[in-house]
């Protein structure tokens, strides 16, 4: 008996090193990484990172036979990894990871068949179309035990993450008004292609129009700021400045939140004059400017000095590198996170109530 006690114990320890030999092989090889969807013009932050050595591609899916016969990722992969059927895809390829790079009503499938097979899903913003999709989304998350990420541009910036060391640490005394400002001159006037304007500028396959390609920005960093409280209530106005290019959607929202004792404005436009994604953050003892991804202005005591923060390191400066840390777990995801699951089903919620705000034309509680 006391043989076979001390067999068993070795036989354990011996189980416990090969697995930790196998997690650590884990971590330093590249992570599996699969497209789905390949329409969005966010497409070109994979096809600028292949071979960086982090990740490898090992399928790719796009129900458009042209699509997928013709795009960005043909010159960089063989063909024999391009896919018509996603299920098809996950099973030959078994990646890690699916990155998402089709419409926002595609998300909702993406994750329908990910999630089931333990693949983890990073998204571009915002998670869905609608409140449903969300819930939907994060319910498959939940009971398959996977990691569901959201990636915004403004994720990387490192005035932004200084922005919330600063509020965290109520260096302005307590915030009590965020205005948030998002766009461009609008998909058509800088170039985006017909694929992606296809479902950009429909209702159906964007949920809206600027509200939702700009209005989730500010959403999103307000929850985080906010520390994850959701807005009493939402207020839309939605306008079509533009309506001869964009008739089917919105081309300009502004949407307040009101908090028990802060008030936050978006302003999410295709009508900018120049392309921006700042934010102006007020506290009852300064201010905060956040002007670029690197450079922010804060008022204290009675003065103003400019910033440049340092950059944000590895896997923090990244969508790629974050995703892999994320599935591999090397770090953490707290749920105001801006990628995280909790923090985007709020942006979701914030985002459809004001497409009801501004129907109505009244405030909405999200």
């Amino acid at each position: 008996m006391k043989a076979l006690k001390q067999f068993i114990s070795i036989l354990i320890v011996a189980l416990a090193a090969a697995a930790a030999h196998h997690a650590h092989a884990e971590e330093g090889k590249p992570m599996r990484l699969a497209v789905a969807g390949i329409s969005h013009g966010h497409l070109a932050e994979v096809v600028n990172r292949i071979g960086r050595g982090d990740f490898v591609i090992v399928g790719v899916f796009e129900a458009d036979r042209d699509l997928r016969e013709h795009n960005r990722l043909r010159d960089k992969l063989a063909p024999e990894l391009f896919y018509g059927n996603l299920e098809r895809m996950l099973d030959d390829t078994k990646p890690e990871a699916v990155v998402a790079y089709g419409s926002i009503y595609d998300h909702l499938s993406v994750v329908e068949a990910s999630a089931p097979r333990g693949i983890h899903v990073m998204v571009e913003k915002p998670l869905a179309v609608s409140v449903a999709h969300a819930e939907r989304m994060a319910e498959l998350a939940r009971k398959h035990s996977i990691h569901l990420l959201t990636n915004y541009e403004t994720t990387w910036y490192a005035t932004n993450h200084e922005a919330f060391r600063l509020t965290d640490s109520r260096a302005i005394g307590s915030v009590t008004r965020i205005n948030v400002y998002d766009g461009h001159k609008g998909p058509i006037e800088i170039g985006c292609s017909k694929e992606f304007l296809s479902w950009l500028t429909n209702p159906v396959g964007n949920g809206g129009g600027a509200v939702m390609d700009f209005g989730c920005y500010g959403a999103n960093l307000a929850t985080r700021i906010m520390n994850g409280e959701k807005p009493l209530k939402v207020h839309g106005v939605l306008l079509q400045q533009k309506p001869d290019k964009y008739p089917l959607v919105d081309d300009d929202a502004t949407i307040l939140l009101q908090y028990p004792n802060a008030v936050v404005q978006i302003m999410a436009s295709w009508n900018w004059p120049m392309n921006r994604k700042d934010m102006h953050i007020y506290g009852s003892q300064g201010y905060i400017y956040q002007d670029t991804p690197n450079s922010m202005r804060i008022y204290l005591d009675g003065k103003e000095r400019t910033e440049n923060p340092p950059a944000l390191q590895a896997p923090y400066n990244d969508s790629f590198l974050y995703l892999k840390a994320v599935v591999r777990g090397e770090i953490g995801l707290k749920p105001t996170d801006l990628s995280a699951l909790e923090n985007n089903v709020t942006v979701v919620r914030i985002l459809e109530a004001a497409v009801r705000s501004s129907q109505q034309g009244s405030p909405v509680i999200p």
